[in-house]
């Protein structure tokens, strides 16, 4: 009997070993269980803590960049009235009877600010570039006629700096035919690569060469180069050239090609377009930039202009009714200039309300709307005049007027209801096209 008691009582002792073993061994691992939890939770909050960190970072990003491109936009827009203002008025300067030297004056005034204002153009357009999608129009395009009066802007500049200066088109004879391209596109790539090569050529030449002698089919290979003997590139610029906001030190900077956000753009408009940009540049030797583009071919042909006389409209039996709002005072004076120079009769106002308000009480041939004046803007100056009974028994065109032209300030308008768009400052020859188109119709509605 007192061997079973013993055997009892080793069995009871072998028994509370093992239960506290398996205690310890669920002790443990609940305690690293609720460690792990805790490290878990820890780490979990840390994510938590820096996702919400890295999203307001992001939206503050976005909300620097929105910002940028609005002070981009109102800062254009407030130079271009000024420099537009001038620019008509240099052009008017020009059809005066001028002897000789003065013409090659008034030319120079008219390059430099034809020059200003498509560097302005080309800031606010690569911001965008960098800020939002870009779109891609295809429209009729002549590509000498729309890129020559372009290069002749660059001739100035380069003979300023002592440079010789050459564009050629290489064409094929029997190309008698416009294609389907975004000249706006093409121009803004060429800005930015003529305005580099110029900048950074010292002494020298910088050439241009518009090959279009490769043909498909029903396309056109286009190839464009810019070439300039001025200070190159190093191997490590040419690394990093189409780097956007590329950290650099200071020695770089100074002999840096100009590429930051200006060839991050031109190489990324090159690529909407379906080509590559490409280069070639060595050291103290000079570089040279190109692309080649397939344009689709058009059955339009291609008619070389007549020179004409400025168009009067007085010639027809009856005067344009003519009511302009716009709400800067040289504007207007230029406005007057040209419309008066046409046979026009031209009333002023200077907001959207008074616009409106004239427009109720006084019959108009047509309305030079202005887009962004105090009260009412143009674009919902020209919805109420378009949705008023008036307007419904006698439609008269409206044709929008701005220093801001870019696609979606004409999309806007042509939502909004205008019938034309005009770019500040006024072209002649377009202004010529507008009032002739809609004087034709009147005449036809006279007789």
């Amino acid at each position: 009997m007192g061997k079973n008691v013993s055997d009892d009582s080793n069995y009871f002792s072998t028994l509370a070993l093992l239960i506290f073993i398996v205690l310890i061994i669920v002790t443990g691992v609940l305690l690293y269980t609720m460690r792990s939890q805790m490290e878990n939770d820890v780490v979990e909050s840390y994510l938590n803590t820096k996702i919400n960190e890295l999203e307001l970072e992001l939206q503050k990003s976005k909300e620097t960049s929105e910002h940028k491109s609005i002070y981009l936009a109102n800062m254009s827009h407030e130079i271009r009235i000024p420099l537009s203002t001038i620019l008509g008025m240099v052009r008017m300067l020009k059809n005066t009877d001028l002897d000789i030297d003065q013409k090659a004056q008034v030319e120079i005034a008219e390059y430099s600010s034809e020059h200003l204002l498509q560097l302005i153009n080309m800031i606010l357009n690569n911001s965008k570039g960098l800020d939002s999608d870009l779109t891609l129009e295809s429209v009729p395009i002549n590509l000498k006629a729309d890129l020559t009066k372009l290069f002749k802007i660059f001739e100035y500049q380069a003979w300023e700096k002592g440079l010789e200066f050459g564009y050629e088109f290489s064409v094929d004879k029997k190309q008698d035919f416009l294609l389907l391209g975004d000249m706006g596109k093409i121009q803004q790539v060429l800005i930015n690569l003529v305005n580099n090569a110029i900048k950074f050529t010292n002494s020298g030449k910088v050439s241009i060469t518009i090959d279009h002698t490769v043909t498909y089919d029903n396309l056109q290979v286009v190839s464009f180069y810019v070439k300039d003997t001025g200070i190159g590139m190093s191997s490590y610029e040419q690394q990093h050239a189409f780097n956007a906001f590329e950290e650099k030190n200071s020695n770089h900077v100074k002999h840096y090609r100009g590429s930051g956000v200006g060839l991050s753009v031109t190489k990324k408009l090159v690529a909407l377009m379906g080509g590559e940009l490409k280069f070639e540049s060595k050291e103290n030797e000079g570089s040279t930039f190109y692309f080649s583009l397939q344009l689709q071919k058009t059955l339009s042909v291609i008619v070389e202009p007549p020179k004409e006389k400025p168009i009067l409209l007085n010639k027809f039996d009856f005067r344009f009714n003519v009511l302009v709002a716009e709400d800067n005072k040289m504007n207007q004076k230029v406005i007057k200039f040209l419309l008066e120079k046409h046979g026009a009769d031209c009333t002023f106002v200077t907001n959207g309300l008074d616009a409106v308000n004239l427009y109720k009480v006084i019959d108009y041939d047509m309305i030079f709307m202005d887009i962004y004046m105090p009260k009412i803007n143009g674009y919902e100056a020209t919805k109420i005049i378009k949705n008023s009974d008036k307007y419904a028994k006698n439609k008269i065109p409206i044709v929008a007027v701005s220093a801001s032209a870019f696609e979606e300030d004409i999309e806007k308008a042509k939502a909004a209801g205008v019938d034309d768009f005009l770019a500040k400052p006024i072209d002649n020859q377009k202004l010529n096209s507008v009032l002739k188109k809609y004087a034709l119709k009147k005449e036809e509605q006279a007789s």
